[in-house]
């Protein structure tokens, strides 16, 4: 994938576009290896193992509890460097992805409401379809290599960004439950201890990372998903000053540690332990469950809806224009692979069903078939798609499109 030569940011987002693809690859051999574990013989000692318990914790809610939360302060990371100084940067930047990405989670999770609204409690999982997975819908555009634009890699994977920005809000606001007052304050004393770090001009990542490792455990125990605490602690790393960012920032340093470990490790992990669904003697009409069926049909349908309809209101609007040398067939599959929520949908659908078992097997049911619908027609659409020509403009505002990396 080429592009031009930048220091600092640029070339680690270039960096970072390469290595998501290859580790959504990793991730999707990780989740259909617990798929095949999960209806064969070995299904029963992978359910053992995952509910076998260290210091009274199981495997599984160390790998939702604890890795994710490493996954989350990546994301934070990501988010905050790609606003501060990278892809969206500016308000210019933002305004494409920013009205896709709001597209994107409002018309998923109506589809759900209309189809699970009812006394059944099962419309608490509303946000589950709003989710995209940005490392298995990059792999898939990885795949397709020249075929698809740099512009949209980038777009899309802008787009994934703001989605997990709001799914993190998502998580605090409506997933928090018996709220335990005295951890609530201890964790915004140690924030606050944070922010004084960074104000102070702390540079050295120990501090940091010790009074993260404290804000985890009091947000594990306060009500509030522990994940929210890695959000939390990645918005105090400093980045720069001056708007210069150098690869010897503290956030820097720590994003390129822990993206490896996080996209070979850390999220396979997490969709070996939570993948495994038994399908064998699955009757036809489980695809018809409520909650199987809203969650399918909000990936599937909803998010191609919601994400290509702002698309092209913002584009026929005049306010954006569309990623450079892309067509709108091809930003219509862009929308059709953000149908892939695997690892955020699933992982908010076990917040939301927590403690119901059945109801977190139709949301894996429903996640897997929606997932898997969004990246075959998506590939499809794009592996078909005619490109534009290098002379020819984007369709949109007026003057010319902005340049993405060549």
């Amino acid at each position: 994938m080429a592009a031009p030569h930048r220091s600092g940011p640029r070339s680690a987002f270039r960096r970072f576009l390469q290595s998501e693809s290859a580790g959504g690859l990793v991730l999707m051999a990780a989740s259909a290896a617990a798929l095949v574990i999960a209806n064969s013989p070995l299904a029963g000692a992978y359910e053992d193992a995952l509910h076998f318990k260290i210091g009274g914790v199981s495997l599984l809610h160390a790998v939702n509890d604890g890795l994710m939360a490493v996954f989350f302060l990546l994301v934070g990371l990501e988010i905050k460097r790609e606003l501060i100084a990278g892809e969206l940067a500016s308000w210019q930047k933002r305004i494409l992805p920013g009205v896709a990405a709001l597209g994107g989670m409002i018309v998923p999770a109506l589809i759900f409401v209309a189809i699970n609204a009812g006394p059944s409690g099962a419309i608490r999982g509303w946000a589950v379809p709003a989710a995209t997975d940005i490392a298995f819908s990059l792999a898939i555009l990885g795949l397709l290599g020249s075929r698809a634009p740099v512009s949209l890699k980038i777009f899309l994977t802008a787009l994934a960004i703001l989605d997990d920005l709001g799914a993190v809000a998502i998580i605090a606001l409506f997933y928090a439950h018996d709220l335990a007052p005295l951890m609530l304050l201890l964790a915004a004393l140690t924030f606050v201890g944070l922010l004084a770090l960074g104000y102070f001009g702390v540079t050295r990542l120990g501090p940091y990372l010790v009074l993260g490792a404290l804000l985890w455990f009091l947000v594990l125990n306060s009500g509030v998903h522990a994940t929210v605490a890695g959000v939390l602690l990645a918005a105090t790393i400093p980045l720069g000053a001056g708007g210069t960012v150098k690869n010897t920032a503290p956030l820097v340093r720590l994003e390129n540690c822990l993206h490896p470990w996080v996209t070979f490790a850390v999220l396979p992990i997490f969709g070996f332990a939570n993948a495994g669904v038994s399908i064998l003697g699955v009757e036809p009409a489980a695809f018809l469950n409520p909650v199987t069926l809203g969650i399918a049909l909000g990936l599937f349908a909803g998010k191609q809806a919601g994400v290509f309809g702002a698309i092209a209101l913002a584009v026929r609007s005049g306010i954006a224009v569309l990623p450079h040398r892309a067509t709108y067939l091809q930003a219509y599959g862009v929308s059709l692979l953000c149908g892939v929520g695997f690892t955020m949908s699933l992982f908010i659908g076990l917040l939301a069903y927590s403690g119901s078992p059945v109801l977190i097997d139709d949301t894996k049911l429903g996640v897997l078939l929606g997932s898997v619908l969004s990246a075959l027609v998506g590939w499809i659409v794009l592996r078909f798609a005619p490109g534009r020509a290098p002379s020819e403009p984007s369709k949109g505002a007026a003057g010319p499109a902005p340049r993405g990396p060549a």
